[in-house]
């Protein structure tokens, strides 16, 4: 499949678009990292998880909404979400002033239903991700509501793509960014936009060992699906790698590594007691690499972690957390 991610100047443009709607996300040193790696490694984290609705979904879900048209718009819009997805879809829908019946596993967080009712969203309860994404597309066809994915295509790539473009902003020069990977939406988005500003950076993809659907598809040369999602990091769980952001990700991600849940336990614990940030464990995926496989080959580098999303309640955190994490 022949891929062109959007043009910079496209993704420039959609970021003034989106002014009132979205935060430009700050970036902060992490000198708690940087003491654990060490060897005058430079560690910079994009702190995307205070985005509105608290993750970097909202790029994807606004700049999906306002390439409807007026009589799509209109009908509605319907989406599948273990949570952030689902919550960023009812606040786009909400901005633009139409209706989101959104359908969400029912493991889903309890927190993260109840943000998505708040922000307007009609949620539908499924047993499991392909159940949910099966109910869908019923709603699509019933209702003619417009299904906004969570993790593919062009206008994905083109809301994520902001992120990138922010960071080669706030960042003077950097060796490496890595990112986590769910569907590959994010990264595949990010990459694009960052090669086009900084070709010669490093960009690496974090998966989970229980949801590895882009690692599978690299080594298969071509999208592939997973039996079952077996990980924490629930928002990072695609069941499958899907052709548009695959063909982003095969072109500008240089490389790609697993975390297991035990290291994202012991990370989420890590970043709370080092700089008390209590966010979910997609959010530390980035973190978890550096200070794991990725720590001896990026030693004496200056990296750039994204920091995906926060939506996660004081019980969750504290049941999943590793607080004795042995970080040092």
């Amino acid at each position: 499949m022949a891929v062109t991610g959007p043009d910079i100047k496209e993704i420039r443009a959609l970021r003034e678009q989106l002014t009132e709607e979205t935060t430009v996300t700050p970036v902060v040193r992490c000198a708690a990292i940087e003491g654990v790696v060490g060897g005058d490694t430079q560690v910079i984290a994009k702190l995307e998880f205070l985005q509105r609705t608290g993750t970097f979904k909202a790029r994807g879900a606004l700049a999906t909404l306002h390439s409807l048209t007026e009589a799509e718009l209109k009908q509605g819009v319907t989406a599948v979400s273990a949570g952030n997805h689902a919550i960023a879809v009812a606040y786009a829908a909400r901005t633009l002033g139409t209706s989101a019946k959104v359908v969400m596993v029912s493991s889903a967080n309890p927190s993260r239903i109840e943000s998505c009712r708040a922000f307007g969203g009609e949620v539908v309860l499924a047993e499991n991700v392909h159940e949910a994404f099966a109910l869908a597309e019923r709603i699509q066809r019933e209702e003619g509501r417009y299904f906004v994915h969570p993790f593919e295509g062009r206008s994905v790539a083109l809301g994520t793509g902001t992120v990138g473009l922010e960071i080669c902003e706030q960042i003077d020069d950097f060796d490496a960014l890595i990112v986590p990977i769910g569907g590959g939406g994010l990264i595949g988005g990010i990459a694009n936009a960052v090669k086009q500003l900084r070709p010669d950076c490093d960009i690496i993809g974090v998966e989970p060992e229980g949801a590895d659907s882009m690692h599978r598809s690299r080594e298969a040369g071509e999208p592939r699906p997973i039996e079952q999602v077996t990980t924490i990091a629930d928002s990072l769980g695609a069941p499958f790698a899907m052709p548009y952001s695959f063909e982003l990700t095969q072109q500008h991600v240089d490389r790609l590594t697993l975390v297991s849940d035990d290291e994202l336990r012991r990370t989420m614990g890590f970043l709370f007691r080092a700089m008390k940030l209590a966010v979910e464990p997609a959010c530390v995926a980035s973190t978890a690499a550096l200070l794991g496989p990725l720590r001896d080959d990026l030693r004496g580098k200056r990296v750039v972690l994204v920091m995906c999303g926060s939506n996660i309640d004081w019980d969750t955190f504290e049941r999943q957390a590793i607080f004795d994490d042995g970080i040092d």
